[in-house]
């Protein structure tokens, strides 16, 4: 294990007897839990967005995900690379609810467990999540799906009388802008180039405001110049947003990474900058090649 790795990991274990410690002092799981619900609030006391701690999970006899230890600072862009069956999938379908797991923890910010939320509760908490194929509504313009996106209260009676107000014309404008289709806002969906489409997915989760991102092979099937554009894209999210990139396009991965966690067999084989990976004999041998 490298000096690194032994850092990050006695980190994680402080973190984590932090949060059992408070857990013990506050009366039990739910410590802090009224606290997490306000209004946006998210604790972040343990420079920490994301953290995952022991994770394992079976399918079938079979070990996807193997005493996985991951943690994710807020703002940050990080990449995850690794070989087809490596976890990576799995690793997010733990993280937004998909999938639970047979042992581990996982936390959101400092205090909220995710293990103990649905799917539909981490989206509102939150976590967004973009898979590989855009889904958008290809019948609807543009506007019309950023709209639909809208972080607001959508039952019957707001979708029949509701009015978007100056601040959400604004904010419909700057995602517009930041996924570079103000000029195709009144274009049906389904006439859009497989990259704007993928743009346009990513506007709509922008759109519920969320804190954290996950990026299912973002620039597959994308040209030069579009695949150029997304970098461009994540780079201007990076801060403001954290962001989780699983990506095989290196070229890309280049243009975008700080750290880059490999991922093998369901568990972190190594992290690092971009070019310590690349030349660490384990992942020449599983991934990369020579």
């Amino acid at each position: 294990m490298t000096p690194d790795l032994m850092e990050q990991g006695s980190e994680r274990l402080q973190h984590k007897k932090e949060v059992d410690e408070n857990k013990g002092s506050s009366g039990g799981r739910n410590a802090g839990y009224s606290r997490i619900h306000e209004p946006g609030a998210l604790d972040l006391a343990h420079g920490r967005i994301l953290y995952l701690e022991e994770v394992s999970v079976s399918f079938d006899g079979f070990r996807a995900i193997n005493k996985l230890s991951l943690d994710i600072a807020p703002g940050e862009l990080r990449c995850i690379i690794g070989p087809n069956g490596a976890g990576k999938t799995t690793m997010m379908d733990i993280i937004t609810g998909k999938t639970r797991p047979d042992a581990g923890q996982v936390f959101f910010g400092s205090t909220i467990d995710l293990l103990r939320h649905s799917e539909a509760e981490i989206a509102g908490l939150g976590i967004g999540r973009k898979f590989q194929k855009p889904t958008v509504f290809e019948a609807l313009t543009v506007f019309e799906n950023l709209e639909l996106a809208l972080k607001s209260p959508r039952g019957v009676a707001s979708a029949l009388w509701h009015r978007l107000s100056g601040v959400q014309r604004d904010r419909l404008g700057e995602v517009l802008t930041l996924i570079q289709l103000s000029d195709q806002w009144q274009r049906p969906a389904g006439l859009l180039s497989h990259g704007q489409k993928q743009w346009l997915e990513i506007g709509m989760l922008l759109m519920q405001e969320p804190k954290l991102l996950l990026l299912d092979e973002p620039v597959a099937g994308m040209t030069d110049q579009e695949t150029e554009r997304t970098a461009e894209l994540f780079l201007s999210l990076k801060g403001k947003h954290s962001l989780i990139v699983v990506e095989h396009d290196m070229s890309f991965i280049a243009r975008i990474s700080e750290i880059v966690t490999v991922l093998c067999e369901g568990a972190v084989l190594a992290q690092g900058t971009l070019a310590q990976v690349q030349a660490d004999e384990r992942v020449i041998e599983v991934y990369l090649g020579r």
